[in-house]
Formats: structure tokens, sequence, C-alpha cells
């Protein structure tokens, strides 16, 4: 279980403004408020801008999500509406309220 003050570094891979594109960052922005709020960074990161990222970190399908740190590096491939998917793929346990 990660800590409470851990910072996490996220990486949104999109290729241009598609609609799966969109609905994957409201959902990632959604989330991080809820369950990381002051403790993430959130990178967008544009194939059709900068495409030689792609193979760099082997990004295969978009958008994709990449969580770089805390360790280990995890990728969740889609619009991430599964919120219960998205949150075991970034290990976050939702603290029960």
């Amino acid at each position: 279980m990660k800590q409470a003050g851990d910072k996490f570094v996220l990486q949104l891979y999109v290729a241009g403004n598609t609609p799966k594109s969109t609905v994957a960052l409201k959902n990632l922005n959604k989330y991080c408020e809820q369950y990381l709020k002051g403790r993430y960074k959130i990178e967008v990161i544009d194939l059709l801008l900068k495409p030689q990222l792609a193979e760099g970190e082997q990004i295969f399908a978009i958008p994709t999500l990449v969580k770089k740190v805390p360790k280990p590096i995890m990728k969740i491939i889609g619009d991430l509406s599964n919120e219960q998917r998205v949150l075991v793929g970034l290990n976050i346990t939702p603290i029960q309220k």
C-alpha cells in the first residue's frame, strides 16, 4: 500500500483531441482530485506532436496512462472509465470514510 505522502507522476499519452482522449483526461483528473489531491502531476503527451516518444515508452495503443512514480511503473490503456481498474493499476487504496 502506498503511503499518504507519496507523490504520483502520471503521463497520459494521447493522439490529438479525440473523444476517447478527452474522456481519459477528464476521468484521470477526477480520480486524482478525489484520491491524490495535492500529490500528483499529470503530463499529457500528444503523440501527433511527438511521435518519437511512443517507441521509447512502448506505447502501442492510445490513450495510455503511465504511472512513472512511485515505482513500479504501470500502464493502463483506454479511457479510464473503470474507476476500480484505474485505482488498482495505480496502486491506490481508497480511504473509507
